[in-house]
């Protein structure tokens, strides 16, 4: 059966979002757990536009993330200024 994740866009990516018409968070179908790779693949969104993927709070590389439904997942663009790559928890990224 098909769930949703909230999904949230920052930086650049939230642009993506609105010229798709989506809100932002956006509810995003998913029908089972998928990695971070696939969930990009269904977004269509490159993944070389997406440095570090937040699955419920916590930060992850794309290739390392796994979603599953009624989590929250929010897409980090590259290019996130120094202090907040600290405050975000992914400085050594």
């Amino acid at each position: 059966m098909a769930e949703t994740i909230e999904l949230h866009a920052f930086m650049g990516l939230a642009e993506v979002f609105r010229r798709r018409g989506w809100s932002n968070p956006h509810a995003f179908v998913i029908a089972g757990e998928l990695s971070g790779p696939e969930l990009l693949e269904r977004l269509d969104i490159d993944p070389r536009r997406v440095e570090v993927m937040f699955v419920n709070r916590k930060a992850f590389a794309a290739d390392h993330a796994a979603i599953r439904p009624g989590d929250r997942v929010a897409l980090v663009p590259p290019g996130v200024p120094g202090p907040h790559r600290f405050l975000l928890g992914f400085k050594n990224r």
